[in-house]
């Protein structure tokens, strides 16, 4: 089998590569994986493991969603509302992925969703999946909440992209944008549906705080998973000492009795605030969490060159839209802005449908997460190939060779009949 390390050296004929080999290929065991990646055949199977292997709170904090989590199952059931119709007789030998955003030549549709867990559940998570997306050369947008500086990571994730949580006031503003330019990064994402934090009750129940709390159920939820205990705590401490929240105000550590983050007057933040940012910013600015298509508009006239239609994985406000359902209306009032998604993908057949609807790229979030847990950098890597593959064989059976042939007439309500 070829190396695959070999061929993510040389990411500009990735896409190339993978569709030569795989040609026809199907879902099979792997048995030159590592034994805990073998019988992952799809993203949802990180998924099993990942909770056997992060103790309680830190599996409820990255899995649920907010109250009811009926975001977090809309999300999904919005896909499943679509059928393709798929051409026959059509030469698909030479299909691609590749994807230009912003100017820049991807080797797939897709990359990773900010995630502020992803070094509380890996051993430096954040740092595994930068250097996998760089590998893979897909973007990876680091979360402002996470354990690793910003520069730290951009030194190792030449991809990635910074996304901030920022309160409605001009002083923090200024200080991280110009903190973000120095450090090196092209793309800054500013997640707007964070007003207030969410109700996630599925954090109480399972004991989960941020920061975390010295309690005797969190020591005993980490040592009913001693894998985790010495494989990612202990061992972060002996090699790193203490982690800190690094790039929201002052520095918090991990874990702390009285120590709380700074979070500001975010309930404060307007579109004011974005054509700030849009002056002091001199690369490219996303937006994060648009869900009406009248944002979509003023973000538009505000000089944004992105947006992410999302309802943050169901986490904020429980009872959102899915982001695809008002994907169409939004690309509508998009003009010459590009328009990305997330929330609820999981299939090599969930991207297409977006890029049907008029997504020009999408974001993954939890499976690559649990994927950094249970397998490190080999288990990210097999997550990418599982994806790519997967969108790679469905483009052969819907019948086109590039993704912009991906259009809505290849869709259909699957609950109709024609």
């Amino acid at each position: 089998m070829p190396d695959i390390r070999q061929e993510l050296s040389d990411p500009a004929s990735l896409a190339d590569q993978i569709a030569k080999r795989h040609t026809g290929a199907r879902a099979e065991l792997d048995r030159t994986l590592p034994r805990a990646l073998r019988g992952i055949l799809a993203l949802d199977d990180f998924e099993a493991p990942a909770r056997r292997y992060l103790p309680r709170p830190m599996y409820g904090y990255v899995s649920g969603g907010a109250e009811t989590n009926a975001s977090l199952r809309g999300n999904r059931a919005a896909f499943d509302e679509l059928a393709f119709v798929p051409r026959v007789l059509v030469n698909v030998a030479g299909r691609t992925q590749k994807t230009t955003l912003f100017g820049r030549t991807y080797a797939a549709p897709f990359g990773f969703a900010p995630m502020g867990g992803s070094s509380m559940a890996a051993y430096q998570g954040d740092l595994v999946l930068a250097r996998a997306a760089a590998e893979a050369n897909i973007p990876m947008i680091m979360s402002g909440a996470s354990l690793t500086t910003l520069e730290q990571l951009k030194q190792d994730g030449h991809t990635a992209w910074f996304q901030a949580y920022l309160p409605g006031e001009t002083e923090p503003i200024t200080q991280l944008v110009e903190r973000v330019a120095r450090a090196g990064f092209d793309t800054l994402v500013l997640t707007v549906d964070v007003p207030v934090g969410a109700n996630r009750e599925n954090n109480v129940r399972s004991g989960f705080n941020r920061p975390l709390r010295p309690t005797l159920r969190l020591a005993w939820d980490s040592i009913l998973r001693p894998r985790w205990l010495f494989g990612m705590f202990v061992r972060t401490l002996l090699l790193h000492g203490m982690p800190h929240f690094e790039n929201m105000g002052p520095r918090v550590p991990l874990i702390t009795r009285t120590g709380e983050r700074d979070r500001g007057q975010r309930d404060q933040l307007s579109w004011p605030h974005i054509e700030l940012m849009r002056r002091l910013w001199q690369g490219r600015l996303v937006v994060k969490g648009i869900l009406a298509k009248e944002d979509a508009r003023i973000a538009r006239e505000s000089g944004v060159d992105g947006i992410i239609v999302s309802n943050h994985g169901g986490r904020q406000l429980d009872g959102a839209v899915a982001p695809l359902r008002v994907l169409p209306g939004i690309v509508a009032q998009a003009g010459g802005m590009t328009v990305m998604m997330d929330s609820g993908i999981r299939r090599g057949t969930d991207v297409l449908k977006a890029l049907a609807l008029g997504a020009q790229f999408v974001f993954v979030g939890r499976p690559f997460l649990y994927a950094a847990a249970i397998g490190g950098e080999a288990g990210v890597r097999h997550a990418i190939r599982l994806l790519r593959d997967e969108i790679d064989r469905d483009m052969a059976l819907i019948g086109i060779t590039t993704l912009a042939d991906m259009r809505r007439e290849r869709l259909m309500d699957a609950r109709t009949f024609k």
